[in-house]
């Protein structure tokens, strides 16, 4: 069947080799690109990675339709071109056709031709003779028998909503002599539902007015298909980013609301001999853009004693911080009660156990009498605190502590550590100083290899400084916090 672009301006035929190499060119990519799907590990329950997927998808079948046009350019027959095809261009039979097709439509069944999904068709309008190719009656689901469908047949298998359409397209073909560009649905006689793309231009005679009609109609009902996943996996990673954006934000104004706010470092238990010089830091994880369950605190309590804390929940995020604030406001309030540190990790365990949000915690709860210069200290599963005393550091025996929320009427025993003018104390997190390995101790090590750039701080700040700038630029996989407690004269 002749396909014309105009009756007095033939097409050229483009040259056989170059469009072997375009066929080969887009085959190899092809296969490389479905190599890439396969290998591709999808995690239905990531937006990114289903985006991902999608857009493979989607480049598959826009190759698979670049492969049909090189086909016809190359033979022009399409009826050979099935038969000389080789197996390697067929499309590939793992990819996902039925799910999410679009207005209820059925994957139709494979020829095993990418050819079979585009198809050509010429309306005389001088002698009402239609001509139709092969393809174009399977992507109808019409048989040879029932012969091609007129221009005025043509709506009854469009869907009611998509027939302006049509009727638009004809009418400014055939009157005003516009090409054809454009799609629409419709019902196959098996009651499947396609997508078809038409494309064509009016064929003029020796006057100039329109003799006949071309048309080349592809279903490019996968491919739509593939462009919606593309969409709505894109519309799910947003929505996804947007609610993680979202969630940060509430997460740090929630941890900056609870925190104490300091710039620089403070000064507690001034009443007596030895009073405490304080600052702290947080320095957030590499690994995710949540906030975690980290905190610090330092409080000076009616007795004159002072009230120092560290500890981390897991988990990120607003569940996370708003737990953290949970537990410690009732630090708070329970060490302005006068309960002791081991009495007070015992009620955190049980606050922690019967909280709506279940959750572990490792906590360290230090009292410091600076009348005694006695630091009375519990923990529960947490590091100990690092002693630095005249340029060297040790760590202290912890006492007895499991992880909050792990037991039930877990009991905590407590230390009790004297202090002399001059010593400085690191409190942290383990998500400052931890390792690979459970045994890894090469974190607190290292803590322990500043002793003499600690011993010789300025004051607590100072201290804090020099902690960030050994452990402040890597890339951790959870939160931190670092409190340096000094001693004062």
């Amino acid at each position: 069947m002749p396909s014309p672009l105009f009756a007095d301006h033939p097409a050229q035929q483009p040259e056989p080799g170059a469009v072997d190499a375009l066929i080969s060119q887009t085959r190899r990519l092809r296969g490389e690109l479905v190599a890439v799907r396969r290998e591709a590990v999808v995690n239905d329950d990531d937006p990114q990675q289903r985006w991902q997927r999608a857009l493979c998808d989607l480049a598959v079948h826009q190759l698979d339709d670049l492969g049909a046009h090189l086909g016809q350019l190359r033979a022009g027959v399409p009826e050979q071109l099935v038969t000389e095809e080789p197996a390697e261009t067929a499309p590939d039979t793992s990819l996902p056709t039925a799910p999410g097709t679009a207005y209820g439509e059925v994957a139709p069944q494979r020829t095993g031709s990418l050819l079979s999904r585009v198809g050509s068709a010429e309306w005389n309008l001088l002698t009402d003779e239609v001509s139709w190719s092969e393809e174009l009656f399977q992507i109808f689901g019409r048989t040879r028998e029932n012969g091609p469908m007129s221009l005025d047949e043509m709506p009854t298998m469009v869907f009611v909503d998509d027939q302006p359409v049509l009727q638009t397209m004809v009418t400014d073909c055939l009157i005003d002599g516009k090409p054809i560009d454009g799609e629409f649905r419709i019902v196959r006689t098996d009651g499947c539902v396609r997508t078809v793309h038409m494309t064509g231009e009016p064929v003029l005679d020796a006057d100039g007015c329109t003799a006949s009609m071309w048309a080349v109609l592809r279903d490019v009902s996968e491919l739509r298909r593939s462009e919606r996943a593309v969409r709505e996996s894109r519309d799910s990673l947003e929505r996804s980013r947007h609610i993680e954006q979202t969630e940060r934000r509430v997460a740090v104004e929630l941890q900056e609301a609870v925190l104490p706010p300091w710039r620089g470092s403070l000064r507690f238990a001034h009443d007596g001999p030895a009073p405490l010089d304080v600052a702290a830091h947080y320095l957030p994880a590499a690994s995710t853009g949540l906030i975690g369950g980290d905190w610090y605190d330092a409080l000076a309590l009616p007795d004159g004693d002072a009230l120092l804390t560290v500890g981390d929940l897991t988990g990120h995020g607003v569940a996370a911080t708003s737990s953290m604030a949970m537990l410690l406001g009732a630090l708070r309030g329970m060490a302005v009660a006068g309960i002791r540190p081991a009495a007070l990790m015992g009620h955190l365990n049980q606050l922690l156990e019967t909280s709506v949000q279940p959750a572990l915690g490792s906590a360290m709860c230090c009292r410091y009498d600076p009348v005694a210069q006695t630091l009375t200290w519990a923990q529960a599963g947490h590091p100990a605190p690092l002693l630095f005393r005249d340029g060297t550091g040790h760590v202290l025996r912890r006492p007895e502590g499991v992880l909050l929320g792990a037991t039930t009427g877990a009991v905590y025993g407590e230390a009790e550590t004297r202090l002399i003018p001059g010593d400085l104390l690191v409190l942290h997190t383990d998500g400052l100083t931890r390792g690979s390995g459970a045994d890894d101790d090469t974190g607190t090590r290292r803590l322990l290899a500043l002793g003499r750039r600690l011993s010789g701080a300025r004051d607590s700040q100072d201290g804090v400084r020099a902690v960030v700038e050994e452990f402040g630029e890597e890339q951790r996989e959870d939160d931190a916090c670092v409190m340096v407690v000094r001693v004062g004269h």
